[in-house]
């Protein structure tokens, strides 16, 4: 049976890390920012949007538990919304662990989002994905989500011009 559950304090900060780490690749990847600042930024963005940690008010951060084999298999961090449109879920970060990948714990947590996103009286769900997230991009097409922005970018050598 899989689940989610409040992160704990100490579960926090361990998972803090690992999403800061992973941010900053992912943004030094995209080409977006330098490796040398990526770290830095990486961890002042997260202190911005998460000041209270599992406290910040409108935030919800889970671990992802399948206790049919006893152990957290992800993360997810989502805040709800209010705009002209309604209200709305904002996934900032979904994580299987990398030893649960490909094994139906994506699919199962986006169904487990949907149900606390109705929860909290939300109408929709966002979130971002990297282009170069294949898989990622992939299971949200398969899931029901639908495209709404694209931002492109193209690298050009030093002597093109």
């Amino acid at each position: 049976m899989v689940g989610l559950v409040a992160l704990s304090e100490a579960a926090f900060r361990e998972y803090r890390e690992e999403l800061s780490r992973d941010y900053a690749q992912d943004k030094v990847r995209a080409g977006v920012w330098s490796a040398e600042e990526a770290e830095d930024r990486a961890a002042r963005d997260l202190d911005e949007l998460l000041p209270e940690g599992t406290a910040t008010k409108g935030h919800f951060l889970y671990a992802v538990r399948d206790e049919s084999v006893q152990a957290t298999v992800g993360n997810l961090w989502l805040a709800v919304f209010e705009s002209s449109v309604g209200r709305s879920v904002w996934v900032y970060d979904i994580l299987i662990h990398e030893q649960f990948r490909r094994q139906g714990y994506g699919a199962r947590t986006l169904g487990l989002l949907e149900e606390k996103a109705r929860e909290l009286g939300a109408g929709s769900v966002g979130l971002h994905v990297f282009g170069h997230n294949d898989a990622a991009r992939a299971l949200y097409a398969k899931t029901g989500y639908d495209t709404t922005s694209i931002v492109m970018s193209k690298r050009l050598d030093a002597g093109e011009g």
